[in-house]
């Protein structure tokens, strides 16, 4: 799964690498978390790419109610395309979700030991670009726009750490992925696990397991032990 991310920008490297006209201006988060307002981008009605802020935790259109979200952060790329939350946004409503870099738990031996926290950044470029899917919910004149980033299972480097890990697409894959014409086969043949090779990872301190915690230092190294 994917429960926290980085995104600290800056907004002119955004703009340049993501190829949008301009970003919304979000300050830099280092511990965003679901229901947060996330970036995403996605392609508008001339193919060019737009970055919008969205709403962390997808919300199908035919929800009754918005706190569905709360349980859809995620999407398994191996069921993407059937279950009935996802299918319909898959399907035509694919975006990218830009980061810096993303957190996951590493399970510790023994019943009372606490998850360890890694930080997985790119390896030779500033942003991942997550693979994404957005939907709109409630009325025309007031919708909720929210995404949710699917997941994959784990490449190498993730897999002593976790089992699953966000589906990070290379550049050359942006286009396929956000245009709504590129068949489902196609699409999904796209969601598999990024190669280790463009990834590194480090333990970071306890504090970014609380979701309130913000900064900078969330990223650092860890010191080899934490009280």
């Amino acid at each position: 799964m994917c429960g926290r991310y980085v995104l600290y920008g800056p907004d002119a490297r955004l703009i340049e690498s993501f190829e949008v006209r301009e970003a919304p201006g979000l300050a830099p988060r280092y511990n965003i978390a679901p229901a947060a307002d996330i970036l995403v981008v996605l392609r508008g009605a001339s193919s060019e790419r737009i970055a919008r802020v969205m709403r962390w935790g997808l919300v199908p259109a035919w929800a009754k109610d918005p706190a569905i979200g709360a349980r859809l952060n995620n999407a398994r790329a191996e069921t993407v395309d059937a279950k009935p939350a996802f299918r319909s946004a898959f399907r035509s409503r694919r975006c990218l979700i830009p980061a810096n870099g993303f957190y996951e738990w590493q399970a510790s031996a023994g019943p009372k030991a606490r998850k360890q926290p890694w930080y997985v950044s790119p390896a030779g470029a500033p942003f991942f670009a997550f693979a994404g899917l957005m939907e709109r919910w409630g009325p025309r004149e007031a919708p909720l726009y929210t995404a949710c980033i699917v997941t994959t299972e784990a490449n190498a480097l993730m897999a002593p750490i976790h089992d699953r890990m966000p589906v990070i697409l290379a550049r050359e894959a942006w286009n396929a992925w956000l245009d709504p014409a590129t068949p489902a086969a196609d699409a999904k043949a796209l969601l598999r696990p990024a190669p280790a090779a463009a990834m590194r990872a480090w333990p970071v301190s306890l504090a970014v397991s609380n979701a309130r915690n913000e900064g900078a230092q969330l990223i650092e190294p860890a010191p080899a032990a934490q009280p």
